[in-house]
């Protein structure tokens, strides 16, 4: 029984620390396009962040210097995406996918001239990076059988951004549904001709729409390169953002489901880890390259089973003119 806790408990440890960069993600593209603003660029935010904040802490030797600069290069994104499709209305996709481009050629160009080690950055430790908390209490109730065992082993030892990505969706939550700015936001998103009649700039919200989303993704990348791993690698990323994208759909574009989704993909990709070369009765040796594909395989499904069902917001991937 306690065997089976402990693997229970780990595996569920890591659904919640493969799972935070998802969350991040699905929360930057709820604000986004729930402002009408498609955002398929929250791959290339989340890449070029991550880039930022590994080149930025291995030079000057700080995770938080590192997450300031991955905040930074993600807004800068996020305003080149906002300048390109709310400025000069352009196509949304097309813009996403062109900053998809930029993040996965620029990172790799610049981190093998800087670094020279082909695209990498130099491994990073101590206070580069992004170390696990224990949380107080956890040596007391790690004496209390099944309740301090999930303390220590589930609620206690992950680093500062994991719990910054499950704090980011109440906070979501209450910003879209108890806040002014977020029922303009909702608003902006449905009818954009009714929020300029009272006069409120639908320019100006769905700029502020898509920074936000640019620090969420900040985050999530500086996750990636400098709290989940130890340095950035090429692609990184590994297609996280589109998996994001696709759990905010399956979600409904609401931020608990989306919690929710994120956390199925995030489970897949533990389960992966933890079954390779495990022999199932019944069914053998799983292939790893099997469950390694799950949650891409699970990503295309659920968005061509569900992308017609889930309702987006009316004026999602529509320019705005301003009737005169």
């Amino acid at each position: 029984m306690d065997d089976l806790l402990l693997l229970l408990l780990s595996t569920l440890d890591s659904t919640l620390r493969v799972s935070a960069p998802l969350v991040l993600c699905a929360m930057a593209g709820i604000f986004s396009e729930r402002s009408g603003i498609i955002d398929i660029s929250l791959e290339g935010k989340l890449l070029g962040s991550a880039f930022a904040a590994a080149a930025v802490a291995a030079i000057s030797g700080s995770a938080f210097v590192g997450l300031g600069a991955a905040i930074i290069t993600s807004i800068l994104m996020a305003l080149l995406h906002g300048f390109a499709c709310i400025t000069h209305r352009g196509n949304q996709v097309v813009s996403g996918l062109a900053i998809n481009i930029l993040a996965s050629g620029l990172t790799v160009t610049l981190g093998g001239a800087w670094f020279h080690k082909g695209g990498l950055t130099p491994t990073l430790s101590g206070d580069a990076r992004f170390s696990p908390i224990t949380l107080p209490g956890a040596d007391f109730l790690s004496e209390i059988p099944i309740l301090g065992s999930i303390y220590v082993e589930l609620i206690s030892g992950h680093n500062l951004l994991v719990y910054t990505a499950f704090l980011a969706v109440p906070i979501t939550w209450w910003v879209l549904y108890k806040t002014r700015f977020g029922l303009r936001l909702r608003a902006v998103g449905e009818n954009p001709q009714a929020v300029d009649t009272a006069g409120i700039s639908v320019t100006f919200l769905r700029y502020r729409s898509v920074i936000i989303a640019g620090i969420l993704c900040g985050i999530a990348g500086a996750y990636l390169s400098t709290g989940q791993n130890a340095a950035f690698g090429k692609e990184m990323s590994a297609g996280q953002g589109y998996i994001a994208l696709a759990a905010m759909i399956f979600g409904k574009w609401k931020p608990v489901p989306g919690l929710l989704a994120c956390m199925l993909f995030g489970f897949l990709d533990a389960m992966a880890v933890r079954l390779q070369g495990v022999a199932i009765p019944g069914i053998g040796e799983i292939p790893v390259q099997f469950m390694q594909a799950l949650p891409y395989v699970l990503t295309v499904i659920l968005l061509a089973g569900f992308i017609g069902k889930a309702v987006a917001p009316k004026a999602i991937g529509r320019p705005y003119v301003k009737e005169r």
